[in-house]
């Protein structure tokens, strides 16, 4: 594990920590298992990582994950197919520009963060970490999932941030959420064989009905549990939709050794020492 310690305050000065988060938007969070932060990227963060990820489209960065390798509705059908490039992820983004580990670090991200997790956060490197894009014509649809479904932990209490490099409407394929899905426990028959939430169930279908489209201006940040169930449409726009996407923990939650989870390193943003 990799520390990335912030400055050490002086002793001498009565420090009182800032409580980034209100009551409300604490109880909202766990009470939902999402919460938007309108603006927490600046406007420059906001520019600067688009250009990582316009660059990394544009050049074919590694590395990457394709729309034709899940084979999701609407992707194409194969890599040599027409749109068979087209990229659907732009991995290990915490390696492609140091702005992206700057950015998670700052006291009114961590100080969230911490509010949700405790004191020492981690950002696992082996899960999202990543940059989304949805492309025009050859993007897909993402079916209803929690993301701890492949994830190997001590405990599912992880928090996923995700960076609006863009508008995001329903239109080119915001994520839509399900209110409080994350505090419920679902028997393995609602899921299908790829751990995707089944549509086709009258029991699936009343709780989807409930869902919200999490629409966001560039620089909005969404934190959502990791049991929340989320989904997302194709774009149907003109223009790439992209979004940068990190997890975290707290230091008591550590991967089951020897899973994927456990597989890269992990960075612990310690708040000083």
């Amino acid at each position: 594990m990799v520390a990335i310690d912030m400055p050490v305050p002086d002793s001498t000065v009565e420090v009182q920590t800032p409580q980034w988060c209100s009551l409300d938007e604490v109880a909202q969070f766990w009470r939902d298992g999402f919460l938007c932060v309108r603006g927490l990227a600046s406007p420059d963060d906001v520019t600067h990582m688009r250009r990582v990820a316009d660059t990394g489209v544009r050049e074919q960065i590694g590395p990457v994950e394709y729309e034709a390798e899940l084979h999701y509705p609407g992707a194409p059908v194969s890599l040599d197919a027409d749109g068979g490039r087209t990229i659907r992820r732009l991995k290990q983004a915490l390696s492609r520009d140091f702005r992206f580990i700057e950015w998670m670090i700052r006291p009114e991200v961590l100080g969230r963060l911490q509010q949700l997790l405790g004191t020492q956060v981690v950002c696992p490197l082996a899960h999202h970490n990543c940059i989304m894009t949805k492309q025009p014509q050859f993007s897909s649809e993402t079916g209803w999932h929690q993301d701890i479904r492949y994830w190997s932990f001590a405990r599912p209490e992880l928090i996923n941030a995700w960076i609006a490099l863009g508008r995001e409407h329903a239109a080119n394929g915001c994520l839509q959420v399900i209110p409080g899905s994350h505090r419920l426990e679902f028997d393995r028959c609602r899921f299908d064989a790829d751990v995707f939430f089944r549509p086709d169930l009258p029991e699936n279908q009343a709780l989807i009905q409930t869902r919200q489209f999490v629409e966001l201006e560039p620089g909005d940040v969404l934190l959502f549990h990791c049991k929340t169930l989320h989904a997302a449409s194709r774009n149907s726009t003109s223009e790439s939709k992209y979004s940068a996407v990190f997890t975290f923990r707290g230091a008591d939650c550590p991967p089951i050794s020897g899973t994927r989870s456990a597989a890269l390193p992990e960075l612990l943003l310690t708040p000083g020492r």
